[in-house]
């Protein structure tokens, strides 16, 4: 029998690029429907991209996927954050009731909702939306050593996979989070993988005021010095100084490509998990949709490490996916203008070659 480790790497080696044979096949179709070429702009790039995605023509969006794992940091000690830990768990059982941001807009695109507690130094209650997969009662403090052990880390991921796995059909996924100071082991993160210094890493969270952020910036550098996590290693970055809900969020996205269903990621936090979990899986990027812009600042960076721009910029930083699910409602349109439309020959339309020349400047 396996162990967690082993079972880590097996499901990595079963995540396959997507399909570029059908993405060309995608494409050409694109072309041909009854429209001037290239008017519905990223609308068109995006079906193409989930035709290649989720390796058949035809892109679907009715089976949506929203993850939210959740877990506390004992950072928090260290005042990196306006909200005790307590927030974690309330807001957790706020979302079971329906009464959350993420749980109203998913609700709002067809989402299903997954309450994925990795974490959360509370016992939730029972309850149908809540998944009950606790690692540890919270990470450490990872400013005085590490947050978590190896194992844990390992942990995190795998039961991220195996939430989405379970999963009967998929066509898009999307991590959120709920955890009081996790943009903290998120910055740490970011510096540690992508390159940022922790001054570029350290943004206002859940609302810190200038003073704030510097201490956190503070809290950032003597982590990364106690700590010294090996960017070669993404598991050694994430036992260190990353969070159990981080983890779980990477193992999302690898699942998520395990199904071959396009990744929809949210703001910073989700970003950080991102990167992770490019590391741990190279290639998983190429079923990353970019959601949103926060206005969380290190948020742009980690997306253009990635190489990925944002569907949309509307100033949101709230996080729990919330950037995420408004963006399941683009995919959607991007599928029904591809599957519904037609082609200029079913629509018998002639004069358009015509019309897409005076369009283009031709």
């Amino acid at each position: 029998m396996m162990n967690e480790s082993e079972r880590l790497n097996e499901y990595i080696r079963s995540v396959y690029p997507p399909n570029k044979a059908l993405a060309a096949l995608a494409a050409e179709r694109e072309q041909w429907l009854a429209k001037p070429r290239g008017t519905l702009g990223r609308l068109e790039d995006l079906a193409i991209q989930l035709s290649s995605i989720q390796n058949r023509l035809r892109p679907g969006h009715e089976n949506k996927l929203m993850v939210v794992c959740a877990g506390d940091h004992g950072v928090v000690e260290e005042g990196v954050s306006v909200y005790s830990k307590d927030v974690t768990y309330q807001q957790i059982v706020n979302f079971s009731q329906g009464g959350g941001c993420i749980t109203v807009l998913s609700q709002n695109v067809g989402a299903k909702v997954v309450l994925l507690d990795v974490g959360v130094d509370h016992d939730l209650p029972a309850h149908p939306k809540i998944v009950a997969a606790k690692i540890a009662r919270g990470t450490k403090n990872l400013a005085k050593g590490p947050a978590m052990t190896r194992d844990e880390a390992v942990a995190s991921v795998v039961t991220g996979i195996e939430t989405v796995l379970a999963e009967p059909q998929l066509d898009l996924v999307a991590a959120g989070e709920m955890g009081i100071g996790n943009t903290t082991p998120s910055s740490c993160i970011a510096a540690a993988l992508a390159g940022l210094t922790p001054e570029e890493a350290a943004g206002r969270g859940a609302g810190l005021d200038d003073r704030q952020v510097r201490h956190k910036a503070e809290v950032i550098a003597r982590s990364l010095e106690i700590n010294k996590p090996d960017p070669s290693d993404p598991l050694d970055v994430l036992a260190k100084v990353g969070g159990l809900e981080i983890g779980a969020m990477a193992g999302v996205y690898i699942g998520g490509a395990i199904r071959r269903a396009g990744l929809i990621i949210d703001g910073f936090i989700a970003a950080a998990a991102a990167v992770l979990a490019e590391k741990l899986a190279p290639g998983v990027k190429s079923y990353m949709i970019a959601g949103h812009k926060s206005r969380e600042k290190a948020h742009g960076a980690l997306l253009g490490y990635l190489g990925l721009s944002p569907l949309l910029d509307l100033g949101m930083w709230l996080g729990e996916g919330s950037g995420a699910a408004v963006a399941m409602f683009i995919c959607q349109c991007a599928c029904e203008h591809f599957n519904k439309m037609k082609t200029l020959a079913e629509a018998a339309v002639t004069d358009v070659i015509d019309l897409d020349q005076i369009l283009n400047g031709s």
